[in-house]
């Protein structure tokens, strides 16, 4: 020991005065929770704390089969083909064929003159000069 400590281990302990007692205790013990108006966060906090805290690990290991779960639904998403490619144009033979089914229909409903929407357009090529000088 020090010499400090050895000065101090000699002293006499004096008795405390009854009212420094009181006061030390009273200052020691928890003080009532003053009602607040408490958060919304706050409070849902406090309940997942109730509901999460008997079984945190059981909860944990759900939580990461989630997140396993997730995690694989987004890379199928990812690696599925899908409409993010162009499609091929159609060939002038399916065209065709389109057409003469859409004729047959026609006829089978009785609708023998065809719509000004359904007479195909004849769209000569221009040039782009052409197509900048017309505007």
């Amino acid at each position: 020991m020090n010499e400090f400590e050895q000065r101090l281990h000699r002293m006499a302990v004096k008795p405390l005065p009854a009212e420094w007692r009181a006061e030390i205790l009273a200052a020691a013990l928890p003080v009532p929770p003053v009602m607040t108006r408490e958060s919304w966060i706050g409070r849902l906090n406090a309940q997942l704390r109730a509901v999460l805290w008997p079984h945190p690990r059981a909860w944990a290991g759900l939580a990461a089969v989630w997140v396993v779960i997730l995690l694989l639904h987004v890379s199928q998403r990812d690696a599925a083909p899908g409409g993010t490619e162009k499609a091929a144009p159609p060939s002038p033979e399916t065209l065709v064929e389109l057409r003469q089914q859409q004729q047959l229909l026609a006829e089978l409903l009785g609708a023998h003159q065809t719509r000004e929407a359904d007479r195909p357009r004849t769209v000569s090529p221009r040039t782009k000069s052409a197509q900048i000088m017309m505007g």
